[in-house]
């Protein structure tokens, strides 16, 4: 970051209980496999989560989410040292000491609400920070959809936060506008439609609507199946501004962005 080129986060699960089950791995050295191959096809980030935080899910505690992802980080960290990896955590705990084994970003779906030690633990350890918005854990989320005007107010929940960050130094931030938390299949698609206006935060945005509610309920198909439609809705994201993919499937965001490339400098 900053990258002129659109990057791609590839998704690493070290949960029992994420909603798409083919991304969940509990064997260090399939994680390995996993990574290794999504690196050769062109992720620059690997985000690795160890607590699920689907809407309307039973959150697992800290102990469960510690003894998950740290040792995932530690082999990570030394078998790819100069890769960026990213911890999906919304615990300062569980972020320090990650960053500690080599973690480098920390993806906070909570943008720091859940831990308000969160935002200077970041700041201390110079790492880069994914501010995400949602409202509510996501045994909440599912019933807190009313917005009276849900782009200017997903908007300034993360700019007052981007500017809390930098106050404390935080430099590396990354807006995530949250597709599927706390928003409907319709406020998704909102969303895609004005991702652009995030970016006046000065900040890259991430776009993660990987194999999500908005893709495969509007199909009427099941995660498994949402691979195509992930394509299509990631490539809406990249015409409209998306700076980051977060993804389940590497290969496929990989192309999307290439071809996406081609048209931009065919203009």
């Amino acid at each position: 970051m900053p990258h002129s080129s659109p990057q791609i986060m590839g998704i690493l699960n070290t949960t029992d209980d994420s909603f798409y089950a083919a991304s969940r791995v509990n064997d260090l050295q399939e994680l390995l496999r996993r990574a290794e191959r999504m690196l050769e096809q062109g992720a620059s980030i690997l985000d690795v989560g160890g607590c699920s935080t689907r809407p309307g899910c039973t959150v697992a505690d800290a102990e469960t989410e510690m003894r998950r992802v740290l040792p995932a980080v530690e082999a990570l960290a030394r078998r790819f040292p100069t890769v960026e990896i990213s911890v999906d955590t919304f615990r300062s705990e569980v972020a320090e000491k990650t960053l500690e084994a080599g973690a480098t970003m920390i993806n906070d779906i909570s943008g720091g609400d859940f831990d308000p030690q969160m935002f200077p633990l970041v700041a201390r350890h110079g790492a880069g920070y994914v501010l995400m918005h949602t409202r509510g854990l996501p045994d909440q989320m599912i019933h807190r959809t009313e917005y009276s005007d849900l782009v200017a107010q997903v908007y300034g929940h993360l700019a007052r936060r981007v500017e809390r960050l930098r106050a404390l130094g935080v430099s590396r931030i990354v807006v995530d506008p949250g597709f599927g938390f706390a928003k409907d299949v319709r406020q998704n698609f909102v969303l895609l439609r004005h991702l652009e206006v995030f970016k006046r935060l000065g900040c890259p945005v991430l776009a993660g609507m990987s194999r999500k509610g908005m893709v495969w309920k509007t199909l009427g198909i099941s995660p498994g199946e949402a691979l195509n439609g992930t394509t299509v809705v990631n490539t809406l994201a990249l015409c409209h501004g998306a700076d980051i993919l977060r993804v389940h499937d590497v290969k496929e965001a990989v192309e999307a962005v290439r071809l996406f490339e081609a048209f931009r400098e065919g203009q």
